[in-house]
């Protein structure tokens, strides 16, 4: 997983914005924490967008940016014939562990979302949960899709968008600890207009609004869960002095307050994203 603002009032990256040094800070974000305690209760996502993709048994799929596995894992259970690529190791050695208890068999390999190890044309389907949208250059990852994926292959993606409760969290967490400067937002990922400039030119788009529901036992209980094992928030809250922590704990107690349907002390919050699905002609 790639992780960055989602705050909308950077609209372009500048040429000389330093991808390289965002991509090491974001490899350091999610390298903290442990990722897979958030992860796995995102499967859901996974196992729609395969059935979206209409997935079909002995296809070759590839996982982009995949964390633990979510999106491999719910290839794998279709018979497809899956590779797992994350730049993050540990991530993949989580997306290992779980396809082994199940006994699927899936190729993990360590790779960058901006320069996959794999030929042109090479896979009938690409998939991205949460993750490829996070890349610095966002024209060089939506590039490497399209490379990668054959002539009247698919891609399948699931994005957040920018009103959504996540993309509400990291816009909140971006007041607090200042974004890596020049990006553009992740968020426009789930923007069917941003998806056209990426993609339109040479594959036919479309994207449906779909919602995730986030779980847990009270809102202090996400914050917990959060701050502790998911990279970007527990950055966020380790580069603020103690004060300003409890400040940022508020805000996101508050953008939960507003989200939150549950009325039983329990936190139920939708989470809107774009289901995706890429044909390249």
């Amino acid at each position: 997983m790639q992780t960055a603002n989602l705050d909308l009032a950077h609209p372009a990256a500048p040429a000389g914005a330093d991808f390289n040094a965002v991509k090491a800070r974001q490899q350091g974000a999610w390298a903290s924490g442990n990722y897979a305690v958030v992860g796995t209760t995102l499967q859901i996502v996974g196992e729609r967008l395969c059935e979206a993709l209409d997935l079909r048994a002995g296809e070759t799929v590839l996982d982009v940016a995949a964390g633990n596995g979510n999106a491999t894992l719910a290839a794998a259970r279709r018979w497809c014939i899956v590779s797992s690529t994350d730049y993050v190791p540990t991530l993949l050695e989580q997306g290992r562990r779980r396809a082994e208890a199940e006994g699927l068999s899936v190729n993990f390999q360590t790779a960058d979302a901006e320069a996959l190890p794999f030929a042109d044309n090479h896979f009938d389907v690409v998939l991205s949960t949460f993750g490829v949208m996070f890349t610095p250059d966002q024209e060089k990852a939506a590039s490497e899709l399209l490379r990668v994926c054959r002539r009247g292959g698919r891609i399948g993606l699931a994005n957040w968008t920018p009103d959504s409760f996540i993309g509400q969290v990291f816009k909140t967490i971006g007041r607090h600890v200042l974004p890596p400067a020049g990006l553009r937002p992740p968020s426009l990922w789930g923007t069917t207009d941003r998806l056209n400039e990426l993609f339109g030119s040479v594959a036919g788009v479309s994207a449906s609004r779909e919602t995730f529901v986030f779980r847990y036992r009270s809102p202090g209980h996400w914050v917990e869960v959060f701050r502790t094992w998911y990279g970007p928030v527990h950055k966020a809250f380790s580069a603020l002095p103690t004060e300003k922590q409890a400040v940022l704990e508020r805000d996101l107690l508050d953008l939960i307050e507003s989200f939150n349907r549950a009325e039983d002390g329990t936190m139920v919050v939708p989470s809107d994203y774009l289901e995706v699905i890429i044909a390249k002609r």
